[in-house]
């Protein structure tokens, strides 16, 4: 019987370190879109991005709203999709005229599988910085809103 309790207890502890070394120890997992609110980026084009890797902006510091916006991008990089939209609908509550939060808006929307409120705020930021390259040639934005 002893034997047998030390067998079953070294087999155990042998698959609890193989499970453990599996790499991914640690690392924080993100939540994925359900398949039918799958992100327009995903369904298009995955290897696009633009600024940094999905691409959140960060706002002026001086900017009014910019606090919440740059908030929001964090919790955006860390796939916090609800979250990150909370803040950037505080942030466009301080400052309807901050185009990074319309954009990160329109990203965190995406992801959300709201696409066509996501649309109206990639528009709005297309809107109010028609020239900043980092919001003009984003391909999530193109996939919205069209080229």
């Amino acid at each position: 019987m002893r034997l047998y309790a030390a067998t079953a207890g070294m087999v155990f502890l042998a698959m609890w370190v193989v499970g453990c070394d599996s790499g991914q120890y640690g690392q924080e997992s993100k939540t994925q879109p359900q398949a039918q609110g799958e992100s327009m980026t995903q369904q298009k084009e995955q290897s696009a991005s633009v600024a940094t890797a999905d691409g959140a902006l960060l706002a002026p510091e001086d900017a009014a709203g910019a606090k919440e916006n740059n908030e929001g991008v964090e919790h955006y990089q860390q796939g916090h999709w609800d979250v990150a939209r909370d803040h950037f609908q505080k942030a466009l509550a301080a400052n309807a005229n901050l185009p990074e939060a319309h954009y990160n808006l329109g990203l965190a929307l995406d992801k959300l599988g709201e696409h066509s409120e996501a649309a109206t705020h990639f528009k709005m930021a297309l809107d109010l910085a028609p020239e900043d390259p980092r919001i003009k040639d984003s391909a999530i934005l193109q996939a919205h809103v069209g080229g």
